[in-house]
């Protein structure tokens, strides 16, 4: 009976992973790691086992944490190349008003938009072969006149990460953008049959 309180501690152990494992947020699943590793912890200290519960909360948690979390906010961003040109806000609103949609988006899959300026085209082009980047949108200034035609867009983004075109095929303004598949697995930017190019128009009637 004394020992009663230790079985409700350990039932809590796979409660705890179970709730790793089924979070949708890697921010709050770091959270439930770090109770989880200090459940274990907790437990190895009350079985009298002082120098794994030590090990556990200094290397099982603390240490694993901390490279958890690197490795999420490395890995949870869109690299996106443009031009030089389209990241200053005052000669490019319509793109100004697009980064801010892709960010809503990205935002709902916890994802994090960074704007990789380049130069000129072909060096945008290079970037996304290099594997640099995850897209690269190129497209007209606002300045410039646009014409009324059914395949005319302001900006074109070719993605090279099937997850991220399926994340914004359905979701980005059919006014503002085309949007683009390629995959470039085979070294070469040339779009093949397999690849897949929607005008995103379509997919809003």
């Amino acid at each position: 009976m004394t020992d009663s309180y230790l079985y409700f501690v350990v039932a809590l152990l796979p409660l705890a992973a179970g709730m790793v494992v089924l979070q949708d947020d890697p921010y709050h699943a770091l959270v439930i790691r770090g109770i989880l590793g200090a459940i274990a912890a907790m437990i190895y200290a009350v079985l009298g086992a002082a120098d794994v519960a030590l090990t556990e909360a200094l290397v099982g948690t603390m240490l694993a944490i901390t490279l958890y979390a690197i490795a999420v906010r490395s890995s949870l961003v869109m690299r996106l190349g443009i031009l030089e040109e389209q990241s200053s806000p005052p000669n490019c609103p319509v793109f100004t008003q697009l980064a801010d949609e892709l960010r809503t988006i990205l935002h709902k899959h916890h994802l994090r938009l960074e704007l990789v300026p380049y130069t000129n085209l072909q060096s945008l082009q290079r970037a996304l072969i290099d594997r640099e980047v995850h897209a690269v949108c190129d497209g007209r200034l606002s300045s410039e006149s646009r014409s009324i035609k059914d395949d005319s867009y302001p900006y074109h983004l070719t993605i090279r990460v099937h997850r991220l075109y399926e994340i914004l095929e359905g979701q980005l303004s059919p006014q503002s953008i085309r949007l683009s598949y390629v995959d470039i697995s085979d070294g070469s930017y040339e779009l093949t049959s397999t690849n897949k190019t929607t005008a995103l128009e379509e997919s809003h009637p």
